[in-house]
């Protein structure tokens, strides 16, 4: 037990964080970015010292490797495009390890380069494929009385005096939400991850302490991408498993809500039913008619799907195709073969 309580020690000292008996918990980042949790004494876990390492990828999964793996359609990401493109709030839910911040990361590629990208973190996960590109992790207390201790709450609020045409917060679980969705009122698109396992239970989360949102507020959310932890043939894994657009949430706290996709676990495969309500908001608040937006979705799902098939798998080839993409839509199109 004394070698385990050194090895914690260590770890804790690694993540440059401090454990002792008055303070028997621990979480933190190591050097590689891995996510360590552990407890110090055998009052708090009677077996004695714990430790848990969650170990990230290098260098985070690419839209058209989660196509790979089937944890979503090419559809799916075409829409997200288009979301992120015209500005849209986007939450994604789901239970621990169901792909939360994987599939956030993805999303990220899909940022127009020349915008202003501020993320906010627990501790650092996210590693987007860009130059401009503000990362900021909140800070634990130094000594006793909270002193020093910068929370989510402070980098987010100052995060606005920044001026960013994206705010990404890792996670959100307090009044947190509360600046994150006055933000969006104000104009300031968002996405972050949440835990909750449906549209109902997020809504209740954000409704309820310690959250608290007005439900009227909860209308400035666009749509919630829901992710789950599957098996599939045996095998654990990942799926997204529905997009819901928010239409409207009463002050009741009863959403109104669509549903454009879905994945059909029985034969896992993924639906798509045509008709989406965000892209009518975006055809009116930017004046494209729906037609060419669909037109526009149509074109990336089949250039996804090609890149996927072509396997460019790649971060930096990923991020080249994006940027060129939006510089020179057609020249793209052309080196692919799709209409």
């Amino acid at each position: 037990i004394d070698k385990l309580a050194g090895f914690v020690e260590k770890l804790a000292q690694r993540a440059g964080k401090y454990i002792s008996y008055a303070e028997p918990l621990l979480d933190g980042s190591l050097p590689d970015g891995s996510r360590v949790n552990a407890s110090y004494t055998k009052d708090v876990t009677s077996k004695g010292p714990t430790f848990t390492i969650r170990k990230f990828t290098k260098v985070p999964w690419t839209p058209t490797q989660l196509i790979a793996l089937n944890t979503l359609s090419p559809e799916m990401l075409a829409y997200f495009w288009l979301l992120v493109q015209y500005k849209s709030n986007i939450f994604i839910a789901g239970g621990t390890a169901s792909g939360k911040t994987t599939l956030l990361n993805a999303l990220a590629f899909f940022i127009p380069p020349e915008a202003r990208v501020v993320s906010i973190e627990d501790t650092r996960e996210l590693n987007l494929p860009r130059e401009n590109w503000l990362p900021a992790v909140a800070r634990i207390a130094i000594g006793t009385g909270g002193i020093g201790e910068i929370d989510l709450f402070d980098l987010l609020k100052n995060s606005f005096r920044q001026n960013p045409d994206y705010v990404i917060v890792g996670e959100v679980r307090g009044k947190e939400a509360f600046v994150l969705f006055q933000g969006m009122a104000s104009g300031h698109p968002s996405i972050s991850t949440m835990h909750a396992d449906s549209v109902d239970t997020m809504i209740k989360r954000l409704e309820t302490a310690p959250i608290e949102l007005s439900p009227t507020l909860v209308n400035t959310l666009d749509c919630v991408a829901i992710m789950t932890h599957a098996i599939v043939k045996n095998r654990e894994t990942r799926r997204l498993r529905e997009i819901v657009e928010i239409i409207n949430v009463k002050s009741d706290g009863t959403a109104l809500v669509n549903t454009p996709f879905s994945w059909n676990p029985a034969q896992d495969i993924f639906y798509y039913k045509k008709e989406s309500k965000v892209f009518e908001k975006i055809s009116v608040r930017y004046g494209i008619p729906l037609e060419n937006l669909q037109r526009e979705f149509l074109r990336r799902a089949k250039l996804l799907y090609t890149l996927y098939q072509k396997k460019i798998f790649g971060f930096e080839q990923m991020k080249k195709i994006v940027n060129e993409y939006y510089e020179n839509p057609s020249f793209v199109l052309k080196q692919y073969g799709i209409e």
